[in-house]
């Protein structure tokens, strides 16, 4: 418990951080030395996890790909959103509040929610795109925080984690605005349809 205590603290206090965390992603080649240089279980070890975990990577893309899809504040406000509710749910994942075969289910389901969205081009007011991120993002964030625990340095994984997947929502946003007028978007709600595709694949596993 004391451990688990601690391991919090330093997660509330990394979350604070996550104004600079946001800013390093502008710096590429910084957060590149980092992750590459940085001990196993800190911030490297924090930067590659998402990139890793397939369902992790298409769910944050997708955010960035619906921002920029809707235009105006939601192409910063969604973006932002999730990384600092993530912080929530990793708080979750320390004290193991959520069963993990939950977690998969709303991870698989964030896929296909939020690759649908963009299927459909739905311009959503933007409270209900924000809520829906924020609720997806508390469970994108639960297996960060069990793995926080195990981390040699939790601050700095943490911080890592926060920034790659500032990375992913930067690379949806410039995917996002790239097609987007290709087709008269219809390439983008293309990739929207793929990334349900791959939600249901997922959400199949969940069950076997």
């Amino acid at each position: 418990m004391a451990r688990t205590s601690a391991t919090m603290a330093q997660l509330l206090r990394a979350c604070q951080s996550i104004p600079l965390a946001m800013m390093a992603v502008l710096l590429p080649g910084l957060a590149e030395a980092h992750a590459l240089g940085g001990p196993m279980g800190g911030f490297g070890s924090g930067f590659e996890h998402p990139l890793a975990g397939f369902d992790h990577l298409l769910a944050m893309l997708a955010v960035g790909l619906w921002g920029a899809q809707m235009g105006g504040r939601s192409v910063w406000i969604l973006p932002a959103t999730f990384p600092l509710i993530m912080c929530v749910g990793g708080i979750a994942g320390m004290f193991g509040l959520i069963p993990d075969p939950t977690i998969r289910l709303a991870i698989a389901l964030s896929q296909i929610v939020l690759g649908g969205v963009i299927a459909l081009r739905w311009r959503a007011p933007e409270w209900i795109a924000v809520a829906l991120v924020a609720i997806f993002a508390v469970f994108h964030g639960y297996p960060h925080g069990q793995m926080t625990l195990r981390a040699s340095d939790p601050a700095a994984f943490t911080v890592g984690f926060v920034v790659s997947t500032g990375v992913i929502h930067i690379a949806g946003i410039g995917i996002g605005y790239a097609l987007g007028r290709v087709m008269d978007g219809k390439l983008v709600q293309g990739l929207g349809a793929a990334i349900v595709a791959s939600g249901l694949y997922f959400l199949t596993l969940v069950f076997i």
